[in-house]
């Protein structure tokens, strides 16, 4: 089994010298063997073929997905838990570790081993797959890690654009013009642009972290649903506020925001080992009160929304894939237009109690990559808890001051939650 990886993907795996890579940690109460591991990340690589796959390139120098005969298991690397932040370490390590994606599976599994806590990792480079699946073959692994012999099914898994778009659409001449023609200006576009010679010294990586608990998170959705906001608008407002007061002028009042396509095309189910997503872009008006903004910011965000065509975006990139080079080279040359990528990952669906262990968290993903600016914030929610992972590096913006907006944050979730408690 094999298929060509789609532009996304291809933007996303660069030259292979530069990882780009996602972790998700998640901690667990119990004891375990690693030859059940090992099982569980056997079944989970049946059920999914491309979590078996590796990267070959053909004559022109164009990557595949391809699925050897010979079963290659998921390596298992194993570290001694010596205290509570250690995944945070090891999902630095991660970030920065290349996948042989020649040789090996383009997905790792980390086991920070303790007595009666243990903390996992699964650590996937992004051209794979986003987030969304992630979650879905992370479910997998503990039905199995619990149950070995549970069934979880096998996936039809998308072989080519043919499988995502519709065929109504992907043969209609009108469509395909149209595709060609955005697809073309773009391209121009692009080779036009002027960038430096030299991409931004990234310099050092980090991660901060935190929790909202139970009441909190509950007393911001609340919130949120009584002024008829999502969370994700919400906090966006929050974030821009927060960058805004931090970096001044050096604040570009943008943030970028993941779209998850499955919304829009029912092709891709949850369960899909898929990379490819949309975007919209938010935006603060700076001259009227936080409150005010919400309103103005939910709409535009609806707006936008509305206006997502995954098909048509997904044609125009197929269209422009001899553009690849100068494009990523665009988005590590090109000076930063945002401010942060937020992603809002929502409740998490996955069982906490299991008859072998308890899954005590699951910490939000991280994800870091060379395409421009590193500063990203994910959040998710967890047994009622929020839960958020802020990445950035010193190059793009210091650590000193992602801190400052992190306490920017929080310190507006709680003045909004409750005002008369933060004079």
């Amino acid at each position: 089994m094999r298929r060509k990886l789609l532009f996304g993907e291809r933007m996303l795996l660069g030259d292979g010298t530069e990882p780009f890579n996602a972790v998700i940690p998640f901690r667990l109460r119990g004891t375990f063997k690693e030859e059940n591991i090992q099982h569980a990340l056997n079944q989970i690589q049946r059920k999914h073929p491309w979590l078996r796959a590796l990267i070959s390139h053909d004559e022109n120098n164009i990557p595949w997905f391809e699925v050897p005969e010979r079963h290659l298991p998921i390596p298992i690397r194993m570290v001694t838990r010596k205290g509570e932040d250690d995944w945070k370490e090891e999902s630095a390590r991660e970030w920065k570790t290349l996948f042989n994606y020649g040789e090996l599976p383009l997905i790792r599994f980390v086991w920070i081993k303790g007595e009666e806590v243990s903390d996992m990792l699964f650590s996937f480079h992004h051209c794979l797959c986003d987030g969304g699946s992630a979650m879905a073959f992370l479910y997998e692994f503990l039905q199995l890690l619990d149950r070995p012999s549970a069934e979880i099914g096998v996936e039809n898994p998308i072989l080519g654009i043919h499988d995502v778009v519709p065929s109504e659409i992907l043969t209609n001449r009108k469509q395909k013009l149209k595709a060609k023609v955005i697809g073309r200006l773009a391209a121009t576009a692009i080779k036009c642009i002027p960038v430096s010679k030299k991409a931004v010294d990234r310099q050092k990586d980090y991660l901060i972290h935190w929790k909202f608990n139970k009441e909190m998170s509950q007393e911001l959705i609340s919130y949120c649903k009584s002024h008829e906001v999502t969370v994700n608008t919400f906090l966006c407002a929050a974030l821009l506020q927060a960058f805004k007061k931090v970096r001044g002028n050096a604040a570009f009042n943008k943030v970028s925001c993941p779209v998850d396509i499955r919304r829009f095309a029912s092709q891709i189910k949850g369960d899909h080992i898929f990379a490819f997503g949309l975007m919209i872009v938010v935006s603060a008006n700076q001259k009227i009160s936080f409150s005010e903004n919400l309103r103005l910011m939910q709409e535009s965000v609806e707006r936008k929304t509305s206006k997502l065509n995954p098909y048509i975006t997904m044609m125009v990139m197929e269209s422009a894939h001899d553009v690849l080079k100068n494009f990523t080279k665009l988005l590590k040359h090109g000076k930063s237009s945002n401010d942060c990528m937020f992603s809002n990952l929502g409740r998490i669906q996955i069982p906490h109690q299991y008859k072998e262990f308890t899954l005590d968290t699951i910490f939000s993903p991280s994800v870091i990559g060379p395409l421009g600016n590193t500063t990203t914030m994910v959040t998710s929610t967890f047994r009622g808890e929020m839960d958020f992972s802020f990445v950035g590096s010193e190059g793009y913006l210091p650590y000193a001051e992602a801190l400052a907006i992190r306490d920017e944050v929080i310190q507006t979730v709680k003045l909004q939650l409750d005002p008369i408690a933060i004079l």
